[in-house]
């Protein structure tokens, strides 16, 4: 039996991928924070493990953990993530460091920590980008800047890894149906104050922080395309499912730069004066 391991399993494209990977027959180690969500998972028939991606010790334990019980692991999927909404320069550096703390960081610290397992399988690494991080929207900079950050990892973990049998795929959503926009709009609200400079455009960011949810790809959909893909011979290095995944990059590319950030400021309301 394949093993599987998945990071961010308590709803939406995380949950949706670890339903698909146990009903495709393999045994699925799904990760969340909340001992809540553990306990949902647990009683759903997963090998389900409370974790924080950034907690190095956590990661080692769970490693020792796969290790013990199954001798190594054929695909490990890093899901977990969230979108850090709202000016740049009003979240600051700290609003960036803590999205690139579990987008980023944490896609490296839980790589590390189970090379050795995934080496002695020689598995797949699936990394969850975004298109975000190809076409990039304001009031998303911190997300879309940690999203394009995971695809240049992923370009050289893939090299990296190449000796060792060790597979890197890449998975750039669009739209996906989940809890992303409310938690996104949550992250919004606490950068939303009347003092900033961009308190007049308001209602753009909270627009910006639903976005994904334009007519969103269900999840379950979405999981069944990327176990496809994952399942293929020689699985390919980018896929890209869901409502806008393939024309926001093919617009990225083809438009002017200078169009396409004049119809970006039209649409969040950028090209007038504050």
């Amino acid at each position: 039996m394949p093993i599987a391991l998945i990071t961010g399993c308590s709803s939406g494209i995380g949950r949706a991928l670890a339903d698909a990977f146990k009903g495709a027959g393999y045994e699925v180690w799904a990760t969340a924070r909340k001992p809540e969500d553990v306990a949902q998972l647990e009683a759903a028939g997963f090998i389900a493990r409370q974790l924080d991606v950034n907690d190095a010790g956590a990661l080692e334990q769970l490693s020792d953990a796969i290790n013990r019980r199954s001798g190594g692991l054929d695909v490990l999927i890093n899901n977990a993530g969230y979108g850090a909404m709202g000016p740049l320069l009003d979240g600051g550096v700290e609003a960036m460091r803590r999205q690139f703390e579990t987008n980023v960081f944490a896609v490296v610290g839980v790589t590390r920590a189970l090379f050795p397992v995934l080496r002695r399988s020689r598995g797949l690494v699936v990394n969850v980008g975004s298109v975000s991080g190809v076409l990039v929207t304001p009031f998303a900079g911190a997300y879309c800047a940690s999203k394009a950050a995971v695809h240049a990892l992923s370009d050289v973990l893939r090299l990296e890894l190449a000796p060792f049998g060790v597979r890197v795929m890449e998975v750039q959503p669009g739209a996906i149906a989940s809890s992303f926009a409310s938690n996104a709009g949550r992250e919004a609200e606490q950068v939303i104050a009347q003092e900033s400079p961009w308190w007049p455009l308001r209602e753009s960011i909270r627009a910006r922080a639903k976005a994904s949810q334009d007519r969103p790809t269900p999840a379950t959909d979405f999981a069944r395309e990327m176990l496809k893909a994952v399942r293929q011979t020689n699985p390919p290095r980018l896929v890209r499912i869901g409502n806008g995944s393939r024309a926001l990059p093919l617009m990225e590319r083809l438009l002017p730069k200078a169009l396409l950030e004049k119809a970006l400021k039209k649409r969040f309301g950028l090209n007038g004066a504050l």
